[in-house]
């Protein structure tokens, strides 16, 4: 479990211990206003924790105050350049702000920034990615490293710091998976914030969460990181599922697990369909219960008998077991409905 100082963020709060929040960014234009009114409620009823949105402009800053008027999760305002715009933003009532203090022009200006959010009780998450370092970090490094990103990230908190400001989250990304881990374990190793974890421009929906799986869920299972984002090319909806997925798959979220056997010759039963009906039932049910699907008796309820529930195929029919015990066996064109209605009673 993450060791980090504890930051409130609107109505949640991440590290020191507290769940794993999932977060999401609009993708709309800013100009429509309605447009990310409405994907943002969306995204709240997809189960996302924080959702951010892109400020690009002082005119953008109308939407803290519309999407927040809507929806009841915390708003995070991403701004690059115009320290102005974070002063606007935290003026409007958003509950955290992004940026990279590095971008944002001279000390005074991150001071001013610094100074508007202490006020307010708003947090400042420092985005550091491999486009954004330091020209004399890089020089020094001679390449976008794991230390480079580290060392930028911890120079950016330190400017802060000297502001008196220590409400801080930290996002080390970068687009290679093993750099992103290795910049996460060192920053880790030398401050206390709470970390932001993802992998920038991971791609598509199909590689973009393989590789996000991998980078996310290495670091969590090291207990590195305190909220995470999936950053897919596709809908933002589809980065909460990825970002509950994962969660559930290394037991740091409550839900149904499924496991499901890969099929082989002694399958008699269609298997994949059945598989796929009982995960998209299942999608939403919060039960912490262990299901299994299984082609036969070889990979049935001896192989699956920690399952509290599963069922195991024969000869176009399949049996029912429970914690390995075979309860009755069912047709195979009421497979599913029972298997459904079984769960449906634990």
């Amino acid at each position: 479990m993450s060791n980090t100082k504890e930051i409130k963020i609107g109505n949640k709060r991440i590290g020191a211990g507290n769940k794993i929040l999932v977060q999401s960014m609009l993708n709309v234009i800013s100009t429509d206003i309605s447009g990310n009114v409405e994907q943002a409620k969306r995204l709240e009823a997809a189960g996302c924790d924080i959702i951010r949105v892109s400020v690009p402009d002082i005119q953008a800053v109308r939407l803290v105050d519309a999407i927040k008027n809507e929806t009841n999760i915390p708003l995070v305002a991403d701004i690059h350049f115009d320290y102005k715009i974070a002063l606007e933003c935290a003026a409007a009532g958003v509950d955290k702000i992004r940026i990279n203090p590095g971008n944002i022009g001279s000390s005074d200006r991150v001071k001013a920034v610094a100074d508007a959010c202490k006020q307010k009780n708003i947090p400042i998450r420092i985005g550091v990615n491999s486009g954004s370092l330091d020209k004399e970090i890089l020089k020094k490094h001679g390449a976008v490293t794991a230390a480079a990103l580290c060392e930028s990230a911890l120079t950016q908190a330190k400017m802060l710091e000297e502001f008196d400001f220590d409400d801080i989250v930290i996002s080390i990304k970068s687009s290679d998976v093993r750099k992103t881990i290795d910049a996460y374990r060192m920053v880790s190793s030398q401050c206390n914030y709470p970390l932001h974890l993802g992998i920038t421009e991971a791609g598509s929906a199909h590689m973009g969460l393989i590789k996000s799986a991998i980078g996310i869920g290495s670091l969590l299972c090291d207990g590195i990181g305190d909220t995470i984002r999936v950053s897919l090319t596709d809908a933002p909806e589809k980065e909460v599922d990825a970002g509950r997925d994962i969660l559930r798959a290394i037991g740091l979220e409550k839900g149904v697990q499924l496991v499901s056997c890969p099929t082989c010759g002694r399958t008699k039963i269609d298997l994949i369909k059945i598989a796929a009906e009982v995960e998209a039932a299942l999608k939403d049910v919060k039960k912490d219960t262990k299901v299994a699907v299984m082609g036969c008796v070889v990979n049935g309820p001896g192989e699956a008998s920690d399952a509290d529930i599963g069922i195991a195929g024969g000869d176009k029919c399949a049996v029912l077991f429970k914690k390995g015990e075979i309860i009755c066996k069912i047709p195979e064109n009421e497979i599913v409905e029972r298997l459904l209605s079984e769960i449906d009673k634990m």
